[in-house]
């Protein structure tokens, strides 16, 4: 018999996965020595997700000395098109692996480091999630207005989409 917490554990990071395998692009947010947070586009290099996230930066970035400070991380995914949105908290370090970026690594990284994946400038961001949040809405603008002019006029709040967050 499957313990149902479990399988709800999994129904959720699979619906994560799902969400994330559209959305390439996550805004990585660290903390800065004098407290003020600061974020930055980063390509996510895989799409899977178990709870464990990579990206590829340079050594000589900004957000080396963020990250070993302060390695409590906000990576946020959207993606208006389809009305969804990933929130997810957790813990970075870095990783000079070789085998990992020969692993993670795709032509379009070649546009950021033109050395290859040889360059030994090249680090690696491991974030392992402490939790995740996300917001899925119909796509449909009609289904939406719906929504809120229902809304407006019963003041119940019919949500016309899922949200949930859970500890990873």
């Amino acid at each position: 018999m499957s313990d149902p917490k479990n399988t709800a554990h999994q129904e959720f990071l699979a619906k994560i996965h799902s969400l994330l395998k559209d959305i390439r692009i996550a805004m990585l947010t660290t903390q800065h020595e004098g407290g003020e947070l600061y974020s930055r586009p980063m390509a996510t290099q895989e799409a899977e997700f178990d709870g464990t996230l990579y990206f590829l930066t340079s050594k000589k970035s900004g957000k080396i000395s963020d990250l070993l400070n302060f390695p409590k991380v906000n990576l946020a995914y959207s993606h208006p098109g389809k009305n969804s949105f990933v929130s997810i908290s957790g813990r970075a370090q870095l990783l000079n692996d070789r085998e990992k970026i020969e692993e993670l690594w795709n032509p379009i990284n070649a546009a950021f480091f033109p050395d290859g994946k040889d360059d030994p400038d090249i680090v690696v961001i491991k974030v392992e999630a402490d939790s995740a949040e996300y917001w899925d809405s119909p796509s449909s603008k009609i289904v939406q207005a719906y929504s809120f002019i229902k809304t407006a006029v019963t003041g119940n709040h019919d949500h016309a989409g899922e949200n949930e967050r859970q500890k990873i």
